[in-house]
């Protein structure tokens, strides 16, 4: 009896030492768990403070950014450049017919097509009988308009910025135009002859956010355009993902601060004082993959003191087929030419 008295006991301590090893073990798992997830939060604390902490300290102009952190930096840049890439690819793809699902339009109504293009028809304050001379002449309005999107595939806006003066009776004049017409795209920049370029720059963006059309062109708002012989001409160019069409020109570069077409960066163009080949500023046309770069990478394209000229030099560098087509230029009309300045 004594011994199995004595054998009980000496079983009952090993159950209560395995009881407690196993809770010993629980607590230990659990205290690591909490250690793991407080280091992993942590860390990601510490590396939005490394962001605010690099953007506190480029902001104040400063240099001394250790090698880990210049590491971060690159690592972060490479992401962006994968990022896209890969978004240029997407727009080649479309470009290429692989298309996504079709978006409703604002009537509910599902379109049967891609635009074949959307062309921004650049204008100014003070401009209203250009616009109603292009109205009439080729753009359309009201259901004309719409019409003309649905039936061509070719979607016309006119493009204007806000005056310096915010508010003001050009602002309230062009708002006003807008109620009645509905075919502006109205950007939120200062309209000034200076700033062409850059409002060139923000159409194609924007055009390409909102619209996946295969093509997107800038016409100037004293230039009539042949809608049937663009559609035709721009039809022989789908089968290019990233082409650059136009009436191609090289100029001369005007180093002298009097002169109408002064260039303030005329030392960049080499001594002799040309700009490289770039299609004339009356009209042009832009293959929907380079307006999908224009729109990735607005912040870093830089303008020139020509509209054209700047856009001629965001593909200098790309793989870009320039076709320099004389129905684009404007200056002459004859049989069969898209364009014609008025």
């Amino acid at each position: 009896m004594m011994q199995s008295k004595g054998s009980n006991s000496k079983v009952s301590n090993k159950v209560f030492r395995t009881r407690i090893s196993s809770l010993l073990i629980s607590m230990f798992a659990i205290f690591a768990s909490f250690y793991v997830a407080g280091r992993l939060w942590q860390d990601a604390q510490n590396r939005v403070y490394l962001i605010k902490e690099l953007d506190r300290v480029t902001g104040l102009g400063q240099s001394a950014i250790s090698v880990d952190d210049t590491l971060k930096i690159i690592a972060c840049r490479e992401q962006h450049k994968t990022l896209s890439a890969l978004e240029m690819d997407l727009a080649i793809a479309r470009q290429e017919g692989f298309t996504s699902k079709r978006s409703s339009d604002t009537s509910g109504a599902v379109s049967n097509r891609k635009p074949l293009v959307v062309i921004g028809v650049l204008t100014r304050f003070g401009r209203k009988n250009n616009r109603d001379a292009i109205r009439k002449a080729w753009m359309g309005s009201g259901e004309t308009l719409k019409k003309m999107e649905k039936e061509k595939g070719v979607v016309s806006r006119f493009v204007i910025g806000r005056s310096a003066d915010r508010g003001d009776s050009l602002d309230r004049s062009i708002d006003d135009e807008n109620r009645q017409t509905n075919d502006f795209i109205i950007l939120d920049q200062v309209e000034a002859p200076g700033e062409l370029p850059k409002k060139v720059k923000m159409f194609f963006a924007l055009a390409a956010d909102k619209w996946d059309a295969d093509f997107y062109a800038k016409v100037n708002d004293d230039v009539y355009v042949n809608i049937d012989a663009l559609g035709a001409t721009l039809s022989s160019h789908l089968d290019k993902p990233r082409v650059y069409i136009g009436c191609m020109k090289s100029g001369q570069v005007f180093s002298e601060p009097s002169h109408k077409w002064y260039e303030p960066d005329w030392w960049k163009f080499g001594d002799k004082k040309s700009y490289f080949r770039h299609a004339s500023g009356e009209m042009y046309v832009i293959s929907g993959a380079l307006a999908k770069f224009i729109s990735i990478n607005r912040s870093l394209l830089r303008t020139y003191a020509h509209d054209d000229v700047s856009a001629g030099s965001w593909f200098i560098g790309l793989n870009v087929k320039h076709v320099d087509e004389g129905k684009f230029c404007c200056s002459s009309w004859s049989t069969g030419a898209i364009c014609s300045g008025v």
